[in-house]
């Protein structure tokens, strides 16, 4: 599909009133899990369109053009609230949190697999690890919690064991700014890959600092606390990845374009009839918006719209779906790096002086006062182990034992054996 040759419905006829507003909330009883990963995917690409919208008319002084963004960004706003709301009430902020978790995993191993950037590709599979380590912590909090085993909420489709452990997380901020790819000469693929998980973590890093303090007990507020910490880290890598030297009005057409990419993925592989319509609903809009974006790049900078994307196609559709064996490989090979400025790197091969180890010392003095431990920790003296769901042990061996929380791997040297990351389409190319 080329969402360029639709024909877009009026900018005016988007706007709903209160009662098409207020959508009817899934059953969280019976939805997919993946409808409702798709609908945590969709409420961040909203935010990130409306805020770099925001961000845009803060940069520009033409009125005309900043009124045009105006109308966009309402509409925008009321597409993300709708969206928000098809969660329902009784469905607590810590269930919500495991579908964040299971988003953050599956997507991102969606997009390392059909990323063709080694350098890209990396960078999603280093943090996958990490987003896997969080969903383990909030599954076992869940659990003491509340009695629920998230298995039931993942529907299975996502392992929930220990990944990098989250205290070998804290990096100092230098060493999570990567290199950014150019929007005209990467593949469209890659431009939107670095902008849809960019959204994404940056969702889940407003929804952690939102909610953190809304959380009922004090362990649990710690987690929120410390994992929103590690999703700030994430979303400095990720967004460092975005083209920065492409102009506003060329990123509001990638924008434009990556929401009605978003929206068409999600019509073709929504499973819920309902919400299936929601998606194409919202996909019929941002046509209308793309083409807005289209029109105001040729009105104030003279480009027609395949200067900046010059082939409309959209790339196969993104799916949610199991991604057990890429994970588990995935940790098998990297559990044991860390970043380093514009790379990776084998804590191994850190010198001591390294600001890894610096840093570590500052924020993890001692394990005991570091909340995503501790909750293991008081996990396996409630319950005699750690809760987890697995269909086979742990690949790393220092992370199988289910009565007490791993700390060192991921941050001290020699504590597990890792190899190195991989390309796709020929694994023994390295990244330049």
């Amino acid at each position: 599909m080329n969402p360029f040759n639709q024909k877009p419905m009026s900018l005016l006829s988007s706007f709903q009133n209160w009662k098409e507003l207020y959508p009817k909330p899934y059953n969280k009883h019976e939805v997919d899990p993946y409808t409702k990963t798709r609908i945590i995917l969709m409420n961040g690409t909203e935010f990130e369109a409306n805020w770099f919208s925001h961000n845009f008319a803060r940069h520009v002084t033409d009125n005309d053009l900043r009124r045009e963004l105006a109308v966009v960004r309402s509409i925008e706003k009321q597409q993300q609230i709708k969206i928000s709301l098809l969660k329902p009430c009784n469905e607590s902020a810590l269930e919500h949190t495991i579908s964040y978790e299971q988003l953050a995993v599956d997507l991102t191993a969606e997009l390392a697999k059909r990323e063709s950037d080694c350098y890209v590709k990396k960078a999603l599979d280093f943090a996958l690890l990490e987003d896997f380590d969080h969903l383990y912590r909030y599954a076992n909090l869940l659990e003491m919690e509340q009695g629920i085993q998230s298995e039931r909420l993942v529907g299975k489709y996502t392992e929930i064991m220990p990944g990098r452990p989250t205290i070998s997380h804290h990096r100092f901020n230098k060493d999570n700014v990567k290199r950014n790819i150019n929007s005209k000469t990467a593949d469209k693929q890659t431009v939107l890959n670095t902008m849809i998980i960019t959204a994404a973590e940056q969702q889940t890093m407003n929804y952690y600092m939102n909610i953190t303090n809304l959380a009922t007990n004090d362990l649990s507020r710690k987690v929120y606390m410390e994992i929103a910490q590690v999703e700030e880290e994430h979303v400095t890598q990720y967004e460092s990845l975005m083209d920065s030297s492409a102009t506003w009005l060329e990123m509001l057409l990638w924008h434009e374009y990556c929401e009605c990419y978003l929206y068409w993925s999600c019509y073709v592989t929504e499973t819920d009839a309902y919400v299936k319509a929601l998606w194409e609903e919202n996909l019929d809009m941002e046509i209308a918006h793309l083409k807005k974006a289209a029109e105001l790049l040729e009105k104030f900078e003279g480009k027609h719209w395949q200067e900046v994307i010059p082939d409309g196609e959209f790339p196969a559709p993104i799916s949610l779906h199991e991604n057990i064996e890429y994970v588990r490989g995935i940790l098998g090979t990297t559990v044991q790096y860390t970043g380093l400025l514009d790379d990776y790197v084998n804590v191994n091969e850190l010198p001591a002086d390294a600001n890894f180890f610096q840093y570590q010392r500052v924020i993890n003095p001692t394990t005991e006062i570091v909340p995503s431990h501790l909750v293991i920790d008081a996990h396996i003296r409630s319950y005699g182990k750690d809760y987890r769901f697995e269909v086979a042990p742990n690949p790393i061996k220092e992370l199988r034992n289910r009565t007490l929380d791993n700390t060192q791997v991921g941050r001290t040297p020699d504590t597990a054996q890792s190899t190195d990351f991989f390309c796709n389409f020929d694994r023994t190319k390295k990244d330049k």
